[in-house]
């Protein structure tokens, strides 16, 4: 149903743009034949990169979805300024001398984002830091450092290369301890005996630990999670474990789609009969921060977002999701959100890269006594 919805939509904008390109003054002689013909290549390549490239590990397959993707978002961009100029002049009809110039500035705009945001896409995350006074952790454990990643969306785009990659990122910060916030792999495209090893050279002092995301869902989330465990990376699952005494490490199923959620009561089981220390608690996605406040959690870490990846769908997200992007106090609680190390769909970001979160913890005496 979604890819149904999907390529419909990708037939409507592509439709669009080559017909408005016929308005636009220094592309006159691009001639209605030859602008069918160009869009119907267009949505072509969209619909192979859908229904051929995705889901598929080879190289062919590969490059197929990243072309289809990436173009899709182009399409959009592009599709978004044409009509926002045709608004803006009642389709030719109110300010007809002026509509072709801002038809052709749309044009150029469209394809500039493009640019953007494929470089941004691209690019490698980016380590943004945070200092995190931890609510019952003890002075001991005064700046220990927590790393963490989400959304890295490991699969048919981001591969076993892309991923040793991070790996690399992720320990050349020497944190004392790694997090995986959910979506860790895609949920097609799955290559255990690639990414085991590199899995495996994720390690820190006081472990790694990993909740899942919605996009273990799509796959065999049974199959993805056990590779987790097969790497030696400690799956929570509504449950709590402590890394070190003092800290309390907690986390929850993907609590955006699985049925009933809210019946299994998933942050109270997570936190339940937990001992005294500062509590962290990891949940993919970024929903009952309240609730998390209210039962003592002093630092929550999601992902899922990706701070709506393309402008300008972060207004859309955050309907749904208030907390976006970036560190938010709710009560006594601090939730960090991520908009995550990967990308889903097209290798593309409009406007901030991906990231990487470096929060080093600060125990309250010790953060009272700091300058």
């Amino acid at each position: 149903m979604f890819g149904t919805i999907l390529l419909s939509l990708a037939a409507m904008m592509t439709g669009y743009v080559f017909w408005r390109l016929g308005g636009v003054p220094w592309l006159g002689h691009f001639s209605w034949p030859l602008r069918l013909g160009l869009g119907l290549l267009s949505w072509l390549l969209i619909w192979l990169g859908r229904e051929y490239g995705h889901g598929r590990a080879d190289g062919w397959a590969s490059s197929i979805e990243l072309v289809g993707m990436n173009l899709l978002v182009v399409i959009f961009l592009v599709f978004l300024l044409l009509l926002c100029a045709d608004l803006l002049t009642g389709f030719g009809w109110l300010l007809p001398k002026l509509a072709p110039g801002l038809r052709g500035a749309a044009l150029l705009s469209g394809l500039m984002l493009s640019a953007l945001a494929m470089v941004q896409g691209m690019r490698p995350p980016v380590v943004e830091d945070f200092e995190v006074t931890l609510p019952g952790l003890p002075q001991e454990l005064d700046g220990l450092v927590v790393v963490g990643v989400s959304d890295l969306h490991i699969g048919s785009q981001l591969n076993a290369t892309w991923l040793q990659a991070r790996v690399e990122q992720l320990l050349a910060l020497q944190p004392d301890l790694i997090v995986l916030l959910g979506d860790i792999f895609e949920g097609h495209g799955l290559q255990p005996e690639a990414l085991l090893p590199v899995l495996r050279s994720l390690h820190a002092p006081c472990g790694v630990y990993a909740v899942p995301g919605n996009h273990e869902g799509y796959g065999n989330e049974t199959e993805t999670l056990q590779l987790l465990r097969d790497a030696g990376i400690n799956v929570l699952f509504n449950q709590w474990e402590t890394p070190v005494p003092g800290l309390v490490m907690a986390g929850v199923e993907n609590l955006t789609f699985r049925p009933k959620s809210h019946l299994r009561a998933p942050v109270a089981k997570a936190l339940t009969n937990r001992p005294e220390g500062g509590t962290i608690l990891l949940s993919h996605s970024p929903l009952r921060t309240e609730e998390a406040a209210a039962m003592g959690v002093g630092l929550m870490l999601c992902g899922h977002t990706h701070a709506g990846q393309v402008w300008p769908f972060g207004y859309l997200v955050r309907l749904r999701y208030p907390l976006l992007e970036g560190r938010y106090e709710i009560d006594r609680m601090t939730a960090i959100v991520s908009r995550g190390a990967g990308t889903w769909g097209a290798r593309m970001r409009l406007w901030k890269p991906g990231q990487i979160l470096r929060i080093t913890l600060r125990a309250r005496q010790a953060a009272a006594k700091a300058p």
